[in-house]
C-alpha cells in the first residue's frame, strides 16, 4: 500500500518497543552560566527512567555553544551516566572552512567519551547536489569507530537545518557507517515516506522521529530522539511500555504527552527550550527557568498552559502549591 494513503499509514500501526532517546536540555543559572549540578541530575533522572540521552543537540543549545563548551558537556554527561553507558552527542561543523576536518575533530571528542556521534547539518551542505552531499556524509562517517546518526532538521528549528530530497535520503541509506537519522521535518507524510523507503532499501536503518507534534509516530515504525522527552522522561518510558505490551493505555498516555508537545513546540518553535525549562521548574525538576542567554523565551503566561499540561500528566504532587509558587507570581510579567 502507498505510504501516502491512510490505509498505508494505518497498516504500519503495531505494538512495538521504540528506542527512545531524550535530547537533554542544558539548564542555566539566572546569572547566565551552565548549571552543571542541575544538568547532571537531569541526566541521571533520564537514565533512571529508562531512556537514552543525547547532548549537544538543538535542545541542549549545541549550535550556540563553543567547541570547548560542548566538550565540557560531554565530560559532564560521562560523569553523570557513569562508565559503560552509551549516550549520543551532536557533532558540529558550523562556520568551518573545511567541514570534514571540523566533523572529524568533533567525532573524535565524542567517541573519546564513549558516545555515538549525531552529525548535525552545516550550511555548506545546503548548496550540494544529492550525490555530492551523500559523498560528504560517507567521508565524514568513515572517521567513526562504530558509526553515526545523521540529523535532518527543519529550518524552522534553525537556519543550518535542511530537509533532504528523496534522492539524498536514499543515497544516505547506502552509507554503511550511518546507522540511522533523526528526522525533524514535523511532517507526518514525509516521515512515513522515509519509513517506506527505509523498509525497501535498508530495513536495519533507524528513523528517529524528531516530530514533537506527532510523537505517536513511534507506533508507525519510527524510534525517537525528541526534545519533548526531556520534559517528562518517566512519562515517555511509561508510554513506551504500554505500546510494547499492546496496552490501550498507550493512547491516553500519548495524548497527554502530545498536549504538552503542542504547547511547548508551537510557533516560534525554537522557544520550546524555554518551555522545557518552565515545565521542569513547575514540576520540580529545576530550580530556575533560565536558559542560554541568546535563546528565545516564552511569555510568563505560558506557565498557565504548562501547569495544565503537568496536571494532565499527573506530575504535580500539590497542584495548588505549584500554582502559588511557579505560576501566580509571574502572571504580571507578561
Amino acid at each position: 500500500m502507498s505510504p501516502s494513503s491512510l490505509a498505508g499509514a494505518w497498516g504500519r500501526l503495531h505494538a512495538r518497543r521504540p528506542h527512545g532517546i531524550a535530547a537533554a536540555l542544558l539548564p542555566y543559572t539566572p546569572a547566565g552560566s551552565v548549571d552543571w549540578a542541575a544538568f547532571e541530575r537531569h541526566l541521571t533522572r533520564t537514565r533512571d527512567a529508562g531512556l537514552d540521552v543525547a547532548v549537544n543537540m538543538d535542545t541542549g543549545f549545541g549550535d550556540l555553544l563553543a567547541p570547548a563548551e560542548r566538550d565540557a558537556v560531554l565530560d559532564a554527561t560521562r560523569a553523570a551516566l557513569g562508565p559503560g553507558r552509551r549516550f549520543y552527542a551532536g557533532a558540529f561543523a558550523q562556520g568551518a572552512a573545511d567541514p570534514r576536518a571540523a566533523y572529524r575533530g568533533a567525532i573524535l571528542a565524542i567517541e573519546r567519551r564513549g558516545a555515538l556521534p549525531v552529525l548535525v547539518q552545516c550550511p555548506v551542505m545546503q548548496a550540494m547536489a544529492p550525490a555530492e552531499k551523500a559523498a560528504l556524509y560517507a567521508d565524514i562517517a568513515r572517521a567513526t569507530a562504530e558509526g553515526a546518526l545523521a540529523f535532518e532538521l527543519s529550518p524552522r528549528f534553525g537556519p543550518h537545518g535542511e530537509i533532504w530530497d528523496d534522492e539524498t535520503f536514499e543515497r544516505l541509506l547506502a552509507v554503511p557507517q550511518l546507522l540511522g537519522a533523526k528526522h525533524s521535518s514535523l511532517d507526518r507524510a514525509l516521515e512515513l515516506r522515509r519509513l517506506a523507503t527505509r523498509d525497501r532499501v535498508r530495513p536495519s536503518w533507524r528513523v528517529y522521529t524528531g516530530n514533537d507534534l506527532g510523537i505517536d509516530l513511534a507506533a508507525y515504525g519510527s524510534d525517537y530522539l525528541l526534545g519533548l522527552a526531556s520534559f517528562a522522561p518517566e512519562r515517555f518510558a511509561e508510554r513506551d511500555a504500554a505500546l510494547a505490551s499492546g496496552d490501550v493505555a498507550f493512547l491516553a498516555r500519548n495524548d497527554a504527552l502530545q498536549h504538552l508537545g503542542n504547547v511547548g513546540f508551537r510557533t516560534p518553535i525554537p522557544a520550546y527550550k524555554h518551555s522545557a525549562a518552565l515545565f521542569l521548574q513547575i514540576t520540580g525538576g529545576l530550580a530556575s527557568d533560565a536558559i542560554h542567554p541568546r535563546a528565545p523565551r516564552r511569555p510568563a503566561t505560558d506557565r498557565v498552559l504548562l501547569h495544565d499540561c503537568a496536571l494532565r500528566l499527573g506530575m504535580l504532587d500539590d497542584p495548588e502549591r505549584a500554582w502559588r509558587e511557579f505560576v501566580e507570581p509571574f502572571l504580571g510579567a507578561g
